[in-house]
């Protein structure tokens, strides 16, 4: 039970309270990890001359709660590594400076804590740069930067923890990692004549149901986050990291040039997180002057799931922040609530124990907005009409949730199918919801829901590419093929080098026995993408056919040396030499 203010002033007769033996253990546990040499916080706060030179302005601060910075509000939800001090520590050091702020004596000293300016977890298994160093403006705005760090690794990996060494700490408040196995975000980044591309909230783009699974986040203070026996994540070859930062321009040109150590194992996942995410961006139209601007979203769950962290997300204008869980039976869980949101602090909060929510709660959320001249933190002056939208200077209301599902198995799709259909009754000409509850479909072999949703996503953009292919892929898993050649042809007349699209034009060639047209789309394949295994065992099936057993083989013997474990190119190339030995 936490100690009242009352309680503290009897506890301590004035002027018995010390630096050390009252003050330095809440200072080196709560303000530390932030304030040493080399730290984030701009100056040091690990001896009694340091936080004596600064006693007032540290009892200002940890009185209003400006610091330590931490936004839940306590009975909202149980987290772990919470840094928000009792109200008996608040008065503890309001009462240490009132009374002279004296030392004390050394043997009630704490150990002063010790920091790596390092790598917190030891040395990675595999240490990626930043290829090219960012220089971020003397002035201006915050900047939201996303830069593309290829991995490389040619097996598949399974990471166990990430951390990331920002590089120039003072200007960086904080970064998110996001996993792109489909290297879409390269093509925002080409069309970005800088170094990266610009915006808060980036979408990757997947063909396949590949939904973000894990908090990949860095904050000043920040400990690395080891992932449970049996929830690492897979990195396959060709993936890129993307590392979207938030950065702080300090008055003059300063570069960046982050680096990520990736910690691997060899214990494949067998527990499958996803990140829920509730929003409703579609409903902000905040007026200018409006107090109190409220937007809701909401998601009933179709499993029983156990809730691990929540990631709550507004722009400036965000004033009370909540997240609730109404069970089956009525009762009410608390997720986390907010009510002096400040963007500058935003945080993944884990909880302390996982959160069981049975099949058929419903998670909501309920923001409020303040666009009136009374929020200091409003960027306008005076105020304006604020719309969602990608700029700091804009709104959003995002709350991402991990869940674990309870059943066995990777049964992360059923709750994609629910996130998705809750999404199109919000927005129901949405591309993005269509694409993916087709994608979801589709992996749950409901094909002719997967097409129906394709084709609705296509009505919104005709010309998506990633949309075309997976519609193709529908039509030629279920026989009808040329269908499904026309799709791929739209997809490679747009885009010559999408490699996806020309490898199942390939593939739905030659199942039509038009071997030389396969050839050729499957040899521009491995132009583009030359160790790709399935491309090289199809080129292997297609000179077979051909008559062609000299280059079947090598292209058989190929697609092993880059995968041996690979199946098909095994049978294939024993078939292929055993017809060679009766001819």
């Amino acid at each position: 039970m936490e100690a009242s203010s009352s309680d503290a002033e009897a506890s301590h007769a004035p002027g018995t309270l010390t630096f050390n033996k009252d003050i330095a253990p809440i200072i080196f546990q709560n303000c530390a990890v932030c304030h040493h040499p080399g730290g984030a916080g701009p100056f040091s706060l690990l001896n009694y001359q340091d936080v004596r030179k600064r006693a007032e302005q540290i009892a200002v601060v940890t009185e209003s709660r400006y610091m330590p910075p931490w936004l839940p509000e306590p009975g909202y939800g149980e987290f772990a590594d919470e840094r928000r001090l009792s109200d008996k520590q608040i008065e503890m050091i309001r009462r240490w400076v009132k009374d002279g702020a004296t030392e004390g004596l050394s043997s009630d000293l704490p150990p002063t804590p010790k920091f790596n300016e390092g790598w917190q977890l030891g040395r990675p298994d595999l240490v990626v740069k930043m290829p090219e160093a960012y220089t971020l403006p003397a002035g201006g705005t915050d900047v939201f930067r996303n830069f593309v760090i290829p991995i490389p690794v040619t097996t598949m990996r399974y990471v166990k923890a990430v951390e990331i060494l920002p590089g120039n700490k003072k200007i960086v408040h904080h970064a998110n990692l996001l996993i792109d196995r489909t290297q879409s975000s390269r093509r925002l980044d080409a069309q970005d004549p800088e170094i990266g591309f610009g915006g808060m909230d980036v979408v990757v783009e997947s063909e396949s149901f590949d939904p973000d699974s894990h908090f990949l986040f860095w904050k000043p203070g920040a400990t690395p986050w080891i992932e449970p026996d049996g929830m690492a994540w897979r990195l396959d070859a060709g993936t890129d990291l993307v590392i979207n930062m938030h950065l702080q321009p300090s008055g003059k040109p300063e570069m960046i040039q982050p680096v990520i150590g990736l910690y691997f194992t060899v214990q494949p996942p067998t527990s499958y997180p996803i990140l829920l995410q509730l929003e409703h961006d579609g409903a902000i139209d905040i007026p200018a002057g409006k107090e109190d601007f409220v937007i809701t979203d909401e998601l009933t769950l179709p499993l029983d799931v156990d809730a691990l962290g929540v990631y709550p997300h507004a722009h400036y204008l965000g004033k009370d922040l909540q997240a609730l869980a109404t069970l089956p039976d009525g009762t009410k869980k608390w997720l986390v609530r907010i009510t002096r949101w400040d963007l500058d602090w935003q945080a993944v909060y884990r909880y302390a124990a996982p959160v069981f929510l049975p099949k058929g709660t419903t998670i909501s959320m309920r923001y409020s907005y303040d666009n009136s001249a009374d929020n200091e933190r409003n960027p306008n002056h005076p105020p304006k009409r604020v719309v969602a939208g990608n700029k700091s200077s804009d709104e959003m209301g995002h709350l991402w949730i991990q869940v674990l599902p309870r059943a066995r198995g990777d049964v992360r799709i059923i709750l994609q199918e629910a996130l998705m259909r809750q999404r199109l009754r919000k927005y129901p000409n949405d591309f993005m919801a269509h694409f993916n509850l087709g994608a979801a479909l589709q992996s749950m072999d409901r094909l002719d829901e997967a097409i129906s949703h394709y084709m609705e996503a296509l009505r919104a953009r005709p010309d998506n590419v990633t949309a075309l292919n997976s519609l193709g892929t529908a039509f030629q898993s279920i026989g009808r093929l040329e269908e499904a050649i026309s799709y791929y042809r739209k997809v490679v007349q747009v885009r010559p080098d999408y490699v996806d699209a020309r490898y199942n034009l390939g593939n739905s060639l030659l199942t039509l026995s038009r071997v030389e047209e396969a050839i050729t789309h499957f040899r521009q394949v491995i132009q583009i993408r030359p160790d790709d295994a399935n491309a090289h065992n199809s080129l292997g099936s297609a000179f077979a056919m051909q008559g062609n057993p000299v280059q079947a083989i090598a292209h058989f013997e190929h697609a092993l040396r880059i995968n041996p474990a690979h199946a098909d190119a095994r049978e294939n190339l024993k078939n292929v030499r055993a017809q060679k030995a009766k001819d």
